[in-house]
């Protein structure tokens, strides 16, 4: 199987960032219920307090998420790190490891590769990591699809266990996908909108026909297609002269608006043909109170 959804917990964060850690993200932040009495003018004046108040519980925090097919992770650990670290990545989802097992390894810079692979030759994927939000959950996923070439028996089952993958994630939580799906989306979305953008690349096959059907049945979207950009900067795979576009972002559909950005970073790559997408999320992470532990007071004169 080439599908990883991994809990991990990072060893550090870039600054700015909270180095809670328990597993992916699942730091629960506090609320505030506020109550208003009197006339109606005042009624709207305490929701507005209760807006505001509201606000002050939260602050917005940016989350970059990439994926990349590396051909293999074997002495690239450290230029990976170093990539991440240069472009302000946080997580990022990897194809083509070749590494065999299910095993965790420290790659450099404080980040973490979590890889899942049955075959040291070819295939693989991982997810790498440092950086925890707290307040909310993130699922990463990272899945790599059969080649065009492959049989369609091979292609349909490996759409039926990222499918199970992914119903096993709570609909409640944010979920994001980094894939090498070996398949082309294209340009423009007639009927398509509610899970593709207008700007993809060229023309769509059957393979990417299949990355649209995965889309609706989960109710996500393929990020890459929302945002205009040059050709250079949604080009992910570049071989003889020819750019495609294989490489996707996909998070849920309710989740789009935290979507700030997602291109290709042209002309930074460890990888010889493919290159690196990163989508930017923007995240409000609720503030946790502070409880102010006090001492009894003992009434000596009673």
């Amino acid at each position: 199987m080439r599908i990883t959804n991994e809990n991990f917990i990072p060893d550090r964060s870039r600054p700015g960032l909270p180095t809670t850690a328990t597993g992916t993200v699942s730091q629960q932040g506090t609320g505030g219920n506020w109550a208003t009495v009197g006339r109606r003018r005042k009624r709207r004046g305490g929701r507005r307090l209760q807006r505001r108040q509201g606000k002050e519980q939260c602050r917005r925090v940016e989350v970059r998420v990439g994926t990349l097919n590396v051909g293999t992770m074997t002495g690239k650990g450290r230029e990976v790190a170093d990539m991440m670290e240069r472009r302000k990545v946080d997580m990022l989802c990897v194809q083509e490891t070749k590494w065999k097992g299910s095993k965790a390894r420290n790659i450099g810079g404080g980040f973490k590769l979590f890889y899942h692979g049955v075959d040291g030759k070819r295939n693989g994927v991982g997810v790498i990591s440092k950086v925890e939000v707290e307040g909310m959950m993130i699922n990463v996923i990272s899945a790599y699809a059969p080649q065009v070439g492959c049989e369609m028996e091979e292609k349909e089952r490996f759409w039926s266990e990222l499918d199970e993958v992914v119903d096993g994630v709570p609909r409640d939580e944010r979920l994001v996908i980094g894939a090498d799906f070996n398949g082309h989306v294209g340009e423009g979305n007639r009927g398509d909108e509610e899970v593709n953008g207008r700007y993809g690349f060229k023309e769509r096959n059957v393979e990417g026909q299949m990355v649209v059907d995965f889309a609706k049945r989960m109710e996500m979207a393929v990020v890459n297609t929302y945002f205009k950009k040059k050709e250079d900067h949604r080009v992910t795979y570049k071989s003889g002269g020819r750019g495609t576009q294989v490489d996707y972002v996909l998070c849920r559909r309710c989740n789009l608006k935290e979507i700030g950005d997602c291109k290709v970073l042209a002309g930074d790559s460890v990888a010889r043909q493919h290159r690196m997408v990163v989508c930017r999320m923007v995240l409000e992470a609720k503030k946790k109170r502070r409880r102010v532990r006090t001492e009894r007071t003992i009434r000596w004169w009673n």
